[in-house]
């Protein structure tokens, strides 16, 4: 069989970049770098800093554009929208009781699982380090709570992103914080644990996922997202049996 022409090689390296820039551009949107209003760089600015041609940058605006993650002014730029939260066609509202909780898990055990296999079976090495960093900075958060939030949910985007594939990225930043039950509930203090060796066994879910990816094996992937996120069920079932009374 003859190699693929250049002609045809060219199209599919474009394509690669721009999914490039549009991984790099969503991140600083995800992580409030560029927020709702801000002006993007240039077309000039964003090809001296991403190193790819105008063609790419070209590529990369109109599918943020079609994702509404960006609107275009013309001969103004281009600038981030508001995230509706109903990019999807789906109106999810946060998870306010132990009993949202528990359903909403029961959709990321379903979704997830998946994810973590396919990201185990197509991470690149800039993927197991944005994961990697992701994990870090929770583990930082030595207490939980709150502040704990943001990097749980940059860790579960990571590796949706891994996977090559927006749509597990997109329901996955549309859901957002109600993914997450620590800014909902505290599940800590709820199950009666220390906050950090809470956060601990939590951790070390998170570190036997990581392990997998990286290792790219995805049936230890899927094992072990499903057995971290059946265990986050578990624990809040327990605890809401215990405040309940019933035990």
């Amino acid at each position: 069989m003859s190699a693929p022409s250049s002609a045809a090689a060219a199209p599919r390296r474009a394509r690669n970049l721009a999914e490039f820039v549009v991984n790099r551009l969503t991140e600083q949107i995800e992580s409030s770098a560029l927020k709702p209003g801000d002006k993007l760089p240039t077309e000039s600015q964003l090809m001296e800093t991403m190193n790819v041609s105008r063609t790419v940058i070209r590529e990369a605006i109109s599918r943020l554009q079609a994702a509404k993650m960006i609107e275009t002014r013309h001969g103004i730029g281009s600038f981030v929208l508001e995230t509706t939260g109903k990019g999807l066609g789906l109106d999810v509202a946060p998870g306010t009781t132990l009993r949202d909780v528990l359903a909403i898990l029961e959709l990321r055990i379903s979704l997830e699982t998946e994810c973590a296999g396919l990201a185990a079976q197509r991470a690149q090495p800039d993927d197991i380090a944005r994961i990697r960093a992701a994990l870090d900075a929770l583990t930082a958060s030595r207490k939980g709570g709150p502040e704990s939030v943001q990097p749980d949910l940059q860790f579960h985007i990571s590796i949706a992103r891994a996977t090559g594939n927006r749509y597990f990225v997109d329901i996955l930043t549309q859901l957002g914080t109600a993914l997450i039950p620590r800014e909902r509930v505290d599940s800590a203090s709820i199950a009666h644990e220390d906050p950090e060796v809470y956060l601990s066994i939590v951790n070390r879910e998170h570190e036997a996922i990581l392990d997998a990816i990286a290792r790219h094996d995805a049936e230890s992937a899927r094992a072990a997202m499903r057995m971290h996120l059946s265990n986050s069920r578990e624990r809040l079932r327990h605890a809401s049996r215990r405040t309940d009374g019933s035990e």
